[in-house]
């Protein structure tokens, strides 16, 4: 097990490939040249399932790469927006272990149609480009386990200084996540900078270590935000019992802490809202999708 302890969201990713699907497909140069941030799917999940895979027009919509600098560093990121709008609500989307990629790019693009200015950094630029890999076990030790929560922080206060020069009320500023993104949402939502949170599936426990000194439930009790948990009963890799151990940690917390919530699917496994994967569970991928949105809009992001 590596010092990230990201053992969880790695049996987690394996478990939602399909049955007998080796993570070694070979990815074709094409493949590969599709791999600029926010088109084509990362290489370490082909086949997508393309009778389910949604795909959001960007007509209507100010949508497509960008990048912003965080210590002189240029993050690269996909933005999407109401064309010709300002003081746009913010949602800060936050990736799955395989990158910015089309899914995430489309996930920006529904905010949009909903009326934010949603961003998604890529959160791993530093280390490498996830979408590239078509083997999870070395995406995980090559570039995952070197991601420290430090830099990940820091470049999420950047994207919100990007949203705020180009149309974005950062004021309502609210963040969401899948997988790994998942337990970013929720050690953000510690910080003060947005408003809600709405975690898919993050990881809640683990050991802490030089690069991931803390995990959500060593923060439950101080958040700043209220957060929403959505949950797979049969997820693999997240136990439920680290849902009720989240659960009784954010009860004796601060009153963002305590108006958080967890809805758990029990027909869902990992990656429940991946429509592109085969982990895709309609059922419970729109019902969460309609809670974030009015989880949002309940604590005056609209």
């Amino acid at each position: 097990m590596s010092h990230l302890d990201t053992g969880s969201d790695l049996k987690a990713e394996f478990d939602s490939l399909r049955p007998g699907e080796s993570t070694e497909h070979g990815a074709t140069r094409r493949t590969a040249l599709k791999a600029a941030i926010g088109i084509g799917y990362a290489a370490a999940t082909l086949p997508i399932a393309a009778q389910t895979a949604i795909k959001t027009p960007a007509e209507g919509l100010k949508a497509g790469p960008v990048k912003y600098s965080v210590d002189g560093f240029d993050v690269p990121a996909y933005s999407a927006a109401p064309a010709g709008k300002t003081g746009l609500p913010v949602v800060l989307v936050i990736q799955e272990i395989f990158g910015v990629h089309e899914y995430i790019a489309d996930t920006c693009r529904r905010f949009a149609k909903a009326g934010y200015l949603a961003i998604a950094p890529e959160l791993y630029a530093r280390q490498g480009d996830p979408r590239t890999y078509t083997d999870i076990p070395k995406l995980q030790a090559e570039v995952v386990a070197k991601v420290p929560d430090a830099q990940v922080m820091a470049d999420l206060d950047g994207a919100l200084k990007y949203a705020a020069a180009n149309g974005g009320d950062v004021d309502e500023a609210a963040i969401t996540g899948f997988c790994w993104g998942g337990r970013i949402v929720w050690l953000y939502a510690a910080t003060g900078k947005v408003k809600a949170g709405a975690a898919w599936y993050g990881r809640l426990v683990g050991q802490p270590s030089d690069l991931t000194p803390k995990h959500p439930i060593d923060i439950a009790a101080t958040l700043k935000a209220p957060v929403l948990g959505l949950y797979g009963g049969k997820d693999q890799g997240i136990p439920l019992d680290t849902v009720d151990k989240m659960k009784a940690a954010l009860a004796t917390g601060t009153a963002a802490a305590k108006a958080s919530q967890f809805v758990v699917y029990p027909e869902a496994g990992h990656a429940f809202h991946a429509d592109y994967r085969p982990s895709y569970v309609a059922s419970a991928a729109e019902d969460g999708w309609k809670r974030t949105l009015a989880w949002f809009k309940a604590n005056g992001i609209s």
